[in-house]
């Protein structure tokens, strides 16, 4: 098939590239030692973002809302933020202000996939989410993926934006590793009774819509596990330093104050390690939390066990299937009890923002840093696990 025939079924060919640097050949490596370790996949389910393509990007998409949000509503709220902002911003005119402020209007009052503004299309993606899994439980960090090379442990916001400056490019070259994990996923349908039969269906009909699939880049996240299976108590996050300085956040500041260890209107600076630093006679409980987090401050710690629940920071990963018009957007099963709705007060075409003007919702999807529905299974249950 040449590169160019992307009818509608069509494959495209996987260009292979050879990895010729240290560091990449290490990471190639790490893959195929992960695929005897943990060479199963453990889907936990979709994930919504928006990508935006100009005329001069051609086939390519660039991602301008993380691929990260539970359901398709979530990131059409982010795109109506995106361009509403934009409007107050950015505008050189009435004119780009206007057609901005249309697009926001049909976000706050229809659940739109897809848009054009400004000679720029906008649309809702959907992507898969999933792990490796084998009889150790969830993968862990490789040794290969990035880490700092001074570890920050701050409360601050640090830590790059997933996703950030993404383009999606079908036909960029692949390595060998990435390739075989490509090929390997084109496959891949929901499969189980617990997945309705119109799920497996739309699950299907994507294999003809969309045969391609694109990898987007890995995540980290914590899970626990309490006698109940695997189960994400965290956001996702770049990196696996920035997942474990979540968890870290988790046992000394924010789980101390649920727990009444620590009142809830102290300082931002105390935490179970300061308290302890601070008072001989803290609680105990407050001493195996602060005890817990510089052994998690020790090396590259990737699991961790306090009061009985162990805490791993896993390696997460994400593909969204590819058709002959681009990246696959939400399917009819992929709903939720959110409608659309304004989320911003009036802007009017002269760039004026009317705060006296009610009957606006403030934006509900902050990034929550503990919170997450159970994996499938070998995370937790929810789902079942997919056929590849």
């Amino acid at each position: 098939m040449d590169p160019g025939d992307v009818r509608p079924g069509a494959l495209r060919p996987v260009v292979v590239r050879v990895p010729v640097e240290p560091v990449e050949a290490a990471m190639e490596a790490d893959a195929a030692d992960a695929v005897l370790s943990a060479g199963e996949v453990a889907v936990r389910g979709p994930l919504f973002g928006v990508v935006a393509q100009r005329s001069e990007d051609g086939q390519c998409w660039r991602v301008v809302v993380p691929v990260t949000a539970g359901f398709p509503q979530m990131s059409r709220d982010s795109l109506n933020s995106l361009l509403w902002f934009r409007a107050k911003d950015e505008a050189k005119d009435r004119v780009e202000r206007r057609a901005l402020l249309a697009a926001v209007a049909r976000l706050e009052t229809e659940p739109v996939n897809e848009l054009t503004v400004l000679g720029t299309r906008y649309r809702v993606v959907r992507a898969e989410e999933y792990a490796g899994s084998g009889v150790n439980g969830i993968e862990l960090p490789r040794p290969t993926d990035p880490e700092p090379l001074v570890p920050d442990w701050s409360l601050g916001p640090t830590e790059p934006r997933i996703d950030a400056d993404l383009v999606l490019d079908p036909d960029a070259p692949l390595t060998p590793a990435g390739a075989t994990e490509r090929l390997s996923l084109r496959n891949f349908v929901y499969a189980g009774s617990r997945f309705p039969d119109h799920v497996i269906q739309e699950s299907r009909r994507a294999l003809r819509t969309h045969p391609d699939v694109l990898l987007l880049p890995t995540t980290f996240a914590v899970v626990e596990r309490d006698g109940r299976g695997w189960e994400p108590v965290s956001r996702a996050h770049p990196t696996a330093h920035a997942a474990r300085r979540s968890l870290d956040f988790f046992l000394t500041w924010l789980e101390p104050r649920t727990q009444g260890l620590l009142p809830v209107v102290a300082d931002r600076k105390v935490d179970a390690r300061t308290e302890v630093a601070r008072n001989p006679d803290a609680p105990p409980e407050l001493a195996a939390y602060a005890e817990a987090s510089d052994r998690l401050r020790t090396g590259r710690c990737n699991e961790l066990e306090v009061f009985d629940t162990t805490y791993r920071i896993i390696r997460s990963r994400r593909m969204l299937r590819w058709g002959a018009d681009g990246p696959e957007g939400p399917r009819p099963s992929d709903t939720g009890d959110h409608a659309p709705e304004r989320i911003h007060p009036v802007l009017d075409e002269d760039g004026v923002v009317h705060h006296d003007e009610d009957g606006y919702a403030e934006d509900e999807y902050g990034e929550d840093e503990y919170a997450g529905d159970e994996y499938a299974e070998g995370i937790g249950g929810k789902d079942e696990q997919g056929e590849g």
